[in-house]
């Protein structure tokens, strides 16, 4: 067999066009097809699509393709809001109506627990929508890059194209609330008045890496935290005299300071160049303070319905002592304490257990108190101590609990666990093996927490007497 570069034995070639039926969606919101004995993945196509497509990569099972040319939309197919959709990392699915993205998001998690964690008799509700479909994110971190314009160069900032390190521009984003918009466009505009220069991650030369914006959005109080490569920032003085007269609502403007080559966004160091040093947000009656570098969920609106959720699950009826496990600031804390006797909050970040102290002081919430540690070294400690809690809430980051971490929440036997996960593949691994362990999920909630992308958050609540 004569053996042609870029070409399989079904004689598919990179670069060649296809027309293709779009039948479903995979996890990360690319369309799928089968074209001559394989499945293909097409970006930014909706089921029931017909489409012309050119492919990409094309290996012995599966294929990827990119959308040249919507031949017959399907039913599910709606103008995105943005139009540097497809072009920009932000969002996967915002061609798809709200119905198909919930449904979407719902199928995703249902299947993530069927093929995972075999626990495919497991309810899973519908998805919870978020109170706003756009102008939802309280927070945005945009790179900034040095852009060709014409013969010249300039700073822009904004977010990169898929699964690259190259700059989309980005100038209004749609699922932004408006003053992190407002904030960027400013911001920008200011940098290039005073000539300053776009970190180059290649060379590692010039100045600003980040624009971080965030907003209370029940507060109002905005921040905005310029991320540069030295401690020293020109004309900085000029510079937030202008971004102040600007942005007026404006209430803390930082520098964080990262020297390393590296995609983390944030370095160690941070100082506040004016105003305060944090701004609050609201969720219910309760106020948060956030720092820099303080977690808290990009929508408020969305993270109070699921902060309500998790506690009504673990606490169905009033009473009882309640352990959060990962408890960050202490957000879903706040809410526990309104109907448990006690709350116990583990958080390994140091700086997020000294926030939590704050924030419950500052609600003059009683009833709680937090742990410093790594969970997998205080909950031995505390299963030592006699502690028995009547529930456990699970919030762990994306990559889920250790196994360790499960085995001593079992140890500790609560009647109850609620378990809130961004990420349906570890929630699934996670409550399979806390089944082995005695705890059986009784049902999980989706909520749409990002609307036009692909993430999804759920709670899981399980019982069980081990």
């Amino acid at each position: 067999m004569r053996f042609h570069p870029g070409r399989t034995d079904a004689g598919l070639s990179n670069g060649e066009a296809v027309e293709l039926t779009i039948t479903g969606l995979a996890g990360g919101g690319d369309g799928v097809s089968r074209y001559q004995g394989r499945v293909v993945f097409v970006p930014g196509s909706a089921p029931g699509d017909r489409v012309r497509a050119r492919l990409t990569r094309v290996t012995w099972s599966w294929a990827r393709a990119s959308l040249l040319e919507v031949l017959q939309p399907g039913r599910d197919r709606r103008p995105p809001a943005c139009p540097l959709f497809g072009r920009c990392g932000g969002c996967q699915i915002q061609h798809l109506s709200p119905e198909a993205q919930l449904a979407f998001k719902r199928q995703v998690v249902a299947d993530a627990l069927a093929r995972i964690g075999g626990l495919g008799d497991v309810p899973v509700a519908d998805c919870v929508p978020s109170p706003a479909w756009l102008g939802y994110r309280n927070k945005a971190q945009f790179p900034a890059a040095m852009v060709r314009d014409g013969r010249r160069w300039r700073l822009a900032a904004g977010i990169y194209a898929p699964g690259t390190h190259s700059l989309v521009e980005v100038n209004d984003c749609p699922i932004q609330h408006p003053v992190n918009n407002r904030v960027l466009r400013e911001t920008v505009a200011v940098a290039r008045e005073l000539g300053l220069t776009a970190y180059d991650e290649d060379a590692g030369t010039g100045v600003l890496r980040h624009i971080l914006a965030r907003v209370g959005a029940r507060t109002g109080e905005a921040m905005l935290v310029l991320v540069t490569r030295e401690a020293e920032l020109p004309r900085a003085r000029t510079l937030v005299r202008e971004l102040g007269r600007r942005l007026p609502e404006l209430t803390c403007i930082a520098q964080n300071v990262n020297p390393r080559r590296t995609n983390v966004i944030l370095g160690e160091r941070t100082r506040v160049l004016a105003g305060k040093p944090v701004i609050s947000e609201r969720l219910g009656r309760f106020h948060f303070a956030l720092s820099p570098g303080s977690f808290f969920q990009v929508n408020s609106a969305q993270a109070e319905a699921m902060c309500r959720l998790a506690a009504e699950q673990a606490v169905p009826t009033p009473g009882g002592t309640v352990l959060e496990v990962y408890a960050g600031i202490g957000t879903i804390s706040l809410f526990l304490a309104e109907r448990a006797e006690m709350v116990l909050g583990v958080e390994s970040h140091r700086p997020a257990v000294e926030d939590a102290r704050r924030n419950a002081a500052a609600n003059r919430v009683g009833n709680v108190r937090f742990l410093a540690g790594e969970a997998e070294r205080v909950l031995p400690d505390l299963t030592r101590s006699g502690l028995s809690p009547a529930a456990v809430v699970l919030d762990p980051p994306r990559k889920g609990c250790a196994p360790s971490v499960l085995q001593a929440v079992a140890d500790l036997r609560p009647m109850r666990v609620v378990y809130v996960s961004c990420d349906p593949a570890t929630l699934a691994r996670d409550l399979a093996i806390l089944a082995r362990r005695g705890y059986q999920a009784q049902a999980v909630v989706p909520l749409d927490m990002f609307p036009q992308t692909a993430h999804v958050e759920a709670v899981a609540t399980l019982t069980g007497s081990p």
